[in-house]
């Protein structure tokens, strides 16, 4: 096998842009053939794990869940959409750790505009029921079109939000929001 000294690597690539047939030159055609194929190994991420191979062009632009809501059955970014309804859970340290990982989500996702509460303190307070009556299976959180931060029934995840976001394209839209139609 053959090694690519230092001294002629580093002379082959400060070239600034000059054609591969000159580096080969450079590099002889046995450092060459080594060096492409040193460039060409599998490369492992610190735990040893084989890193996929990047094709480029392969990965497509980041499009906001707001212009191309994610289709039924999918999963997008760790939550499950049925083509209506986009539902993951969010879960933090504390719960304005959580709440801040949501507002940074919205945001990226296009419902930076969506108005939301100040900050976790005041999100708190729509934890409780609006109404006096007991209600056994009504969701308590914030809910403003088309977004729901609801907060979990099981005490063990006192720090997590779900998040729901609504397909604002879809028919009825607002009636479906607000529970009028199924």
């Amino acid at each position: 096998m053959f090694k690519v000294s230092s001294a002629r690597y580093e002379e082959a690539t400060s070239l600034n842009g000059c054609g591969a047939s000159l580096k080969g030159f450079l590099l002889g055609w046995e450092d060459c053939f080594t060096f492409v194929a040193a460039m060409n190994a599998p490369r492992y991420d610190e735990f040893g794990f084989l890193l996929p191979e990047a094709t480029p062009g392969a990965e497509e632009p980041h499009v906001p869940m707001r212009e191309r809501f994610p289709p039924a059955g999918a999963e997008y970014l760790g939550g499950r959409s049925d083509g209506w309804e986009y539902r993951s859970v969010f879960a933090g340290k504390t719960l304005a750790d959580t709440f801040d990982m949501i507002r940074r989500f919205l945001q990226e996702e296009g419902y930076g505009d969506v108005p939301l509460p100040a900050n976790a303190a005041e999100l708190k307070l729509f934890r409780r029921p609006r109404s006096p009556q007991l209600e056994l299976f009504g969701e308590h959180g914030y809910m403003h079109n088309p977004i729901k931060i609801l907060f979990p029934r099981e005490a063990r995840l006192r720090n997590a939000l779900i998040l729901c976001v609504y397909n604002e394209q879809a028919p009825q839209h607002l009636l479906r929001f607000h529970g009028v139609l199924p």
